[in-house]
């Protein structure tokens, strides 16, 4: 915990100072060449530009101690309020491509190693080998090529259809939350069917990712003696899988399934973009094509923290799983 104190302070420098290393001048990047110069001076002044690069420091750290990382160039809209109507969609997204990670590949990675060089084992590493190299904007494309428009299954982007959303309320921001606290079936089903494909997307490289790491533990772990003694006590061999070899596997599960989830909070810009989710992701995209850095700074520092929490997070999730790790 004592660690985060430097991260933090690395992160906010780096973001910080964002601006200053840009090659050019941004003020006349944002407003383009036929800007006059009290438009551009009056622009270095509301960026912070004109001062030093400690004070730009300083006095970014003083807005982020007040919760206010500036306003939006291009919508005028205060980036914190952006970030709060925005994050839920990012959450929800990448919640719903974790799930589908663990879902199919915990039990794949458990087969996996319980059939060592079967061919459900080599099934497994394959397909676990093929979604870790499929691109996900290639991915993402394809589906919606194939469900979308060829088979006419599943929508194409967006979050929610015309015609679900004409009366659809958000209470939270998160609409699968928001359609079951209303009861209403018909939003639900729009939304779920909305989220499917962005989620698969999203969700095939960590979830290749889980299932070798779950293979990997899973045959260290069944290799030790206390297996092999639970066996010949006679114990059935799916407590001896769950309940011996699984939980003991679940620290090095726990920390990749972590660790992804923190990747799928900063690297759901792809596939938002894709998928038109209008998520935190897609917002910096959008403030990157129009150059608007208030935008791009309050975006980054955001997925920032939260990948530096979800990390910690994970570090004291380890007591939960082994009684031998104590948080003092």
């Amino acid at each position: 915990m004592l660690g985060l104190i430097p991260v933090l302070v690395g992160i906010t420098w780096l973001v910080s100072s964002f601006l200053y290393f840009i090659p050019g001048d941004p003020a006349v990047v944002i407003l383009g060449d036929r800007a006059t110069p009290e438009q551009i001076a009056a622009l270095r002044e509301q960026l912070g530009l004109n001062r030093s690069l400690l004070a730009q420091y300083f006095a970014f750290l003083n807005q982020l101690l007040h919760l206010d990382l500036g306003v939006s160039i291009i919508s005028g809209i205060p980036v914190a309020d952006e970030i709060r109507s925005r994050f839920p969609a990012t959450l929800e997204l990448s919640v719903a491509a974790m799930a589908i990670a663990l879902v199919v590949g915990v039990p794949a990675g458990i087969l996996a190693a319980v059939r060592k060089n079967s061919w459900l084992d080599n099934l497994a590493m394959t397909g676990s080998l093929l979604g870790v190299s499929l691109p996900v904007y290639w991915l993402g494309l394809l589906l919606v090529y194939l469900f979308a428009i060829n088979l006419h299954w599943l929508p194409p982007g967006g979050r929610i259809s015309v015609e679900a959303g004409f009366n659809f309320q958000p209470l939270t921001g998160f609409y699968v939350l928001d359609a079951l606290l209303r009861l209403d079936g018909v939003a639900l089903r729009d939304v779920l069917a909305h989220l499917i494909l962005p989620a698969v997307a999203l969700g095939t490289i960590p979830l290749a990712i889980v299932a070798r790491i779950t293979r990997s533990a899973m045959l260290e772990t069944l290799s030790q003696d206390y297996i092999r003694t639970a066996r010949a006590k006679g114990v059935p061999e799916r407590w001896v899988i769950l309940r011996h070899a699984l939980k003991n596997a679940l620290l090095p599960i726990t920390t990749i399934a972590g660790l992804q989830f923190g990747a799928l909070l900063t690297g759901a810009i792809l596939t938002e973009t894709i998928f038109s989710w209008s998520g935190i992701g897609f917002w910096i995209y959008e403030g990157i094509l129009a150059r608007d850095y208030p935008v791009v700074q309050g975006g980054v520092m955001l997925v920032s923290i939260a990948f530096v929490l979800v990390n910690l997070l994970v570090d004291l999730s380890y007591a939960l799983f082994d009684p031998r790790i104590q948080i003092r």
